[in-house]
C-alpha cells in the first residue's frame, strides 16, 4: 500500500502550460502518473502534447511517444470532465493563493503545492480554508509526494528508488532525494516532502499517523531541520501513538550559531530549535537519530535487518 497517493489517482496540473509545469508534467507522465488535465484560463479548450520517455519503476507500464493532455479553464471544470481528485500547483507565488483556493473550493481531495516564495499570510489563508473543507494540502515550497511504482506528484525524480517497506517524511527536498537513494536497496511505500516554510499543510504528525496505519510500512524515516518546534511536537506524538520504529535526522548540526540557515522556517531562538535539542527530544522517546544522512540510513537498515 501507500499513503495519500496511489496508482488509481487521477491528477490535474495547475500551471501545466508554463515552463516548470510543462517540464515536470512530462516527468510525471514518464514515471507513470495519471495526469489527465491541466488548468489555464487563457488556454482553455486547447490540448498540450508531451513527449514521453518512460523511466523509473513503472517504465514498462508507460507508453512512449506523444501524449495529449487537455487544458481546462478552471479546476472545477477539469474535475468534472476527468474525475481527478488530486491537483499539483506550479503557479508563480503571487498567483498561487488563488490557485490553491480554487482547488480547495472545487473540493479536490489532495492539493500538492510546489511553489516556493508564497507569502506566509497567503499560506495561512488557504490552509485554514482547506481545513474547513477537509482538503489535504502538501506544501508549499516542497518537492511533492511519490509512492514508488504507483504515482509521482511533484518534482521528485522517480528513478532514485523503488517500492519497499519504508515510509519517509521530510522537510527538505534535497534530503528526501538523498535518503531515497541511500535506502534504495530496501525501497519505500511513500516519500513525502512536506516543505520547510513556517506554515505548511501536511505535517510530520500527519505523515506519522498515516504510516503507522499503513500495513506495508515497517519503518518510518523522519527528516527535520533546525528552527521551530515541529520535531519536538512529532516526538510527543510518537511517544503516545506510534508503535513502529522511527529513525530521524535533523539537518543543521553544523549550522553556525546566530546565522540564518536554509528554509524560511529554520529560525532558531536561543537553544530552542537547534539540531541538538531536536535530537534529544526524539531520542527521549526512542527514536534513533543519525548525525548524517548516511548514518541515518544505516540505522534504518540495521533495524529492518533485525526484524
Amino acid at each position: 500500500m501507500a499513503i495519500f497517493l496511489d496508482e488509481n489517482d487521477l491528477v490535474i496540473v495547475q500551471g501545466m502550460t508554463g515552463s516548470e509545469g510543462t517540464k515536470h508534467t512530462t516527468r510525471m507522465l514518464a514515471s507513470g502518473t495519471k495526469v489527465v488535465g491541466g488548468v489555464n484560463p487563457r488556454k482553455a479548450g486547447q490540448v498540450q502534447s508531451f513527449e514521453v520517455k518512460p523511466y523509473g519503476p513503472m517504465a514498462d507500464q508507460v507508453e512512449a511517444g506523444s501524449k495529449d493532455v487537455p487544458v481546462f479553464g478552471t479546476v472545477a471544470e477539469a474535475k468534472a470532465a476527468t474525475g481527478a481528485e488530486v491537483s499539483v500547483v506550479f503557479v508563480p507565488p503571487r498567483f498561487a493563493k488563488d490557485a490553491v483556493l480554487e482547488a480547495v473550493e472545487a473540493e479536490m481531495r489532495l492539493v500538492v503545492v510546489i511553489t516556493e516564495g508564497i507569502p506566509v499570510q497567503d499560506s495561512v489563508e488557504f490552509r485554514e480554508v482547506a481545513a474547513e473543507k477537509g482538503v489535504q494540502i502538501i506544501g508549499p515550497n516542497c518537492p511533492g509526494i511519490i509512492s514508488p511504482g504507483k504515482s509521482n506528484v511533484g518534482i521528485t525524480p522517480a528513478d532514485i528508488t523503488g517500492p519497499g517497506r519504508i515510509g519517509l517524511v521530510s522537510k527538505s527536498g534535497t534530503l528526501t532525494y538523498q535518503m531515497m537513494y541511500e535506502l534504495n536497496d530496501i525501497g519505500f511505500t511513500t516519500c513525502i516532502g512536506i516543505g520547510g516554510d513556517p506554515v505548511i499543510g501536511t505535517t510530520h504528525i500527519d505523515a506519522l499517523k498515516a504510516f503507522e496505519e499503513d500495513p506495508d510500512t515497517d519503518l518510518i524515516v523522519m527528516i527535520g531541520e533546525i528552527g521551530g518546534d515541529a520535531e519536538e511536537r512529532a516526538a510527543d506524538y510518537i511517544k503516545e501513538n506510534v508503535t513502529k520504529p522511527v529513525v530521524g535526522y535533523v539537518a543543521g548540526f553544523t549550522a553556525p550559531e546566530g546565522k540564518t540557515m536554509g528554509h524560511a522556517g529554520a529560525i532558531v531562538t536561543g537553544s530552542t530549535g537547534t539540531a541538538e535539542a531536536k535530537k534529544e527530544a526524539l531520542e527521549a522517546v526512542g527514536v534513533k537519530v543519525g548525525k548524517t544522512p548516511t548514518e541515518t540510513a544505516n540505522l534504518a537498515r540495521e533495524i529492518l535487518q533485525s526484524k
